[in-house]
């Protein structure tokens, strides 16, 4: 039975309130979690527990463990599972959180508020065949991909503590389940408008709206039309999120429009990966199998997303649809520049250039397509360009590239930055190591088939510095050994 905890715990440091709660009904349902047989905590993320106000020795106990299975709620808390909808693959389902609940809103020393969720907490109204659990390998694989997100410097959900439930899950094996706490700026998605709009015919909407703009904009100007500005600012968030994920070669794997965050945060890591070989058809995804969320695909996806977040607005950006349609489509037609600038800006800077040139976007794709028709790693082909090592890959030995580093060189001329300065440049903005997929897999299945988690925890040591380029990094930048069969990530639903 869940109940709530003893007054030895008083010190963990929680510090709840529930404003999510204060919403319309209609958008949420109160859902205790589902108590697990015996919890064990296999990791924990110190330094963010700290940053959130949280004692590390009292939640790494046995007490702090029950809390993160979902077997004891923290003083405070009020548990629900939040409802939505979304475009899955372009179809339109109502969905909701249908293995996770939401504990609260933690009140950070700084006056910050994040929501605290249980993700793998059990069955929910939202949940529909499923069980409510998820399996040890996917929280995994979240709890290392975040982290790296989040030392990558791109808006990120962030992963306080995976536990072990001491039960199977039977997928298409036996599987050991885990919960994963997870931290966001709140979870909010384009599927939570969808959902008010459509499928809650819209008495939530202006609440959820008004809500939204309390917690993620409140420097919004009350006296303008504070709607198109929701939507203004939300594509202006995507469209420097987007722009990130490109510029380290990350896919999402699985861009539904209930895996879009308002906040311009990265959410649901399922079969995400990071591209070795330049390619923007690059796919990972098992399911994802005409290459809708392929890397190249990723900005039209996202306007795409976008689109559905300002259909769900129209009744409130003006009483006219045919002036509310004209709002909406331009404040969309802003994403493509705005996503457009945030990209060059950043390869300009992964390139040590410190100023702009109108031919600075040829000599960007001329790069990308050599890397592209010579099967170039991403990551390695800029960190060899960052350090002058140039003798490391094929790639640097054709003609095309000789020409091109030509063009490069008395580009960089043109400016009046130092070559340290230069350097230092693009250090800072090519990382030295990725999440580099096989690596994630050797942590995982160490993990799932032996126990043994100390290969995860020097994976997570080395990533959470990913611009040091220290020598201990080295190993991890190596590439996988070739394999006859392409790399394939699963939902892990």
């Amino acid at each position: 039975m869940t109940d709530n905890i003893s007054n030895s715990m008083i010190e963990t440091g929680w510090n709840f309130d529930n404003s999510y709660a204060r919403l319309p009904d209609s958008l949420f349902a109160k859902q205790n979690p589902t108590p697990v047989r015996s919890p064990k905590l296999i990791i924990f993320n110190d330094s963010l527990a700290k940053a959130l106000g949280l004692s590390s020795q009292a939640l790494q106990s046995n007490d702090g463990a029950e809390v993160m299975a979902g077997n004891r709620i923290p003083e405070g808390a009020l548990p629900l599972a939040q409802a939505y909808a979304g475009h899955q693959f372009g179809h339109l389902n109502k969905l909701g959180d249908g293995r996770a609940v939401l504990l609260g809103e933690q009140i950070t020393p700084t006056g910050e508020r994040v929501d605290i969720q249980l993700k793998g907490a059990g069955r929910t109204p939202y949940s529909r065949s499923g069980d409510g659990r998820a399996a040890l390998g996917p929280m995994m694989r979240e709890y290392i991909i975040s982290e790296a997100m989040h030392a990558l410097g791109i808006a990120t959900t962030r992963s306080l503590a995976v536990v072990e439930t001491g039960e199977s899950l039977i997928r298409e094996t036996k599987l050991p389940g885990a919960i994963l706490t997870r931290v966001a700026a709140s979870h909010l998605r384009v599927g939570t408008y969808q959902y008010a709009s459509n499928v809650d015919k819209g008495q939530g909407l202006r609440a959820l709206a008004d809500y939204t703009l309390q917690r993620h904009f409140p420097e919004v100007d009350t006296d303008e039309n504070r709607y198109i500005t929701l939507l203004k600012e939300v594509i202006k968030r995507q469209a420097d999120l987007i722009a990130k994920w490109q510029l380290v070669g990350f896919i999402h794997g699985v861009m539904n429009t209930d895996n879009m965050a308002i906040s311009g945060e990265t959410i649901d890591y399922g079969p995400c990966a990071f591209m070795d070989a330049y390619d923007p058809a690059t796919v990972f995804s098992s399911i994802d199998t005409h290459g809708r969320y392929a890397y190249g695909n990723q900005p039209h996806i996202a306007v795409w997303n976008l689109a559905r977040f300002a259909e769900s607005l129209l009744s409130l950006l003006h009483t006219d649809e045919a002036e509310a349609i004209q709002m909406a489509e331009d404040a969309l037609s802003e994403f493509s520049e705005l996503y457009h600038r945030n990209f060059l800006a950043g390869m300009r800077a992964k390139l040590g250039l410190f100023n702009e040139e109108q031919q600075d976007e040829s000599l960007i794709e001329g790069l990308l397509s050599i890397m592209q028709k010579h099967g170039a790693d991403y990551t390695n082909t800029f960190r060899a360009l960052t350090f002058d090592k140039t003798e490391e890959m094929v790639l640097f030995e054709t003609e095309e590239f000789t020409q091109w580093q030509d063009l490069w060189q008395a580009r960089l001329g043109r400016q009046k930055e130092s070559h340290a300065s230069v350097q230092q440049l693009m250090r800072s903005s090519n990382p030295a190591i990725i999440p580099r997929n096989h690596r994630v897999e050797e942590a995982i299945q160490a993990a799932v088939k032996e126990g043994d988690y100390s290969v995860m925890e020097r994976l997570l040591d080395v990533l959470s510095s990913p611009y040091a380029h220290s020598p201990e990094q080295a190993a991890y930048a190596a590439l996988p050994a070739e394999s006859a069969y392409p790399y394939q990530t699963f939902c892990g639903t």
